[in-house]
């Protein structure tokens, strides 16, 4: 089984769990603020590596797709297209819907992560195309790609082109590729502690009064 299938077995909140014993950045660090959203939560646990790319569609402007295509098409499989709407306020108009779901799943990527909207859910839903955005809108307006293979910022995480993403019903967070090969086994023990813990609070012999100690001891403040 290779690493991506393998961090596809768990929650995000598992991985940045897993993530934080290597102490290779802070806590506060490596994952999507809670302005991006997922859409399709039944799709389960999403691992890719991000191809990128700025969009606008406020105003006309020519529009570089097929560059986003052979960028998509370059990078390591599964893919994740990860666009920074540059629009103020973003999500003006959508590059996202049944058409170009398609069409990207056929240079090989299985989702799109925006700070953008997306819009066609049912249709997005129905073929398996993970979508996590900032909201859900009507129009493609003049949408127009503008810069393809830079760096991006999507829900306050900077994303570089080929980095490893993993997201579900809880958001999005970028998995170091250097601890990506061992993070699984660090899951794993970090969850065997916790149901352990909680088999000690759930157990029958549980005495609360053993945990709390003599309150009348305690200092008020």
């Amino acid at each position: 089984m290779g690493i991506v299938d393998e961090l596809r077995n768990f929650a995000t909140p598992a991985v940045a769990n897993g993530i934080e014993t290597f102490n290779v950045r802070g806590r506060h660090e490596g994952f999507m603020n809670a302005s991006v959203r997922c859409m399709f939560p039944d799709l389960g646990p999403m691992v890719a590596y991000a191809a990128t790319a700025t969009i606008r569609a406020s105003a006309p402007g020519d529009s570089n797709d097929r560059d986003l295509w052979a960028h998509v098409y370059s990078l390591p499989s599964p893919r994740v297209v990860v666009v920074q709407d540059l629009d103020d306020p973003c999500g003006h108009g959508s590059l996202w819907g049944e058409v170009n779901s398609n069409i990207f799943q056929a240079f090989g990527a299985i989702g799109v992560i925006t700070n953008g909207c997306v819009r066609d859910l049912d249709e997005m839903q129905a073929i398996g195309f993970h979508a996590f955005a900032g909201s859900v809108g009507v129009s493609h307006a003049h949408v127009h790609v503008v810069d393809v293979g830079v760096p991006v910022t999507v829900g306050g995480l900077a994303v570089e082109p080929g980095d490893l993403l993993h997201g579900d019903k809880h958001g999005v967070c970028n998995v170091p590729l250097e601890q990506a090969e061992t993070l699984p086994d660090a899951i794993r023990t970090l969850e065997q502690r916790e149901r352990d813990v909680i088999a000690m609070f759930r157990g029958p012999n549980f005495d609360p009064q053993a945990f709390i100690g003599d309150v009348s001891k305690r200092t008020s403040h």
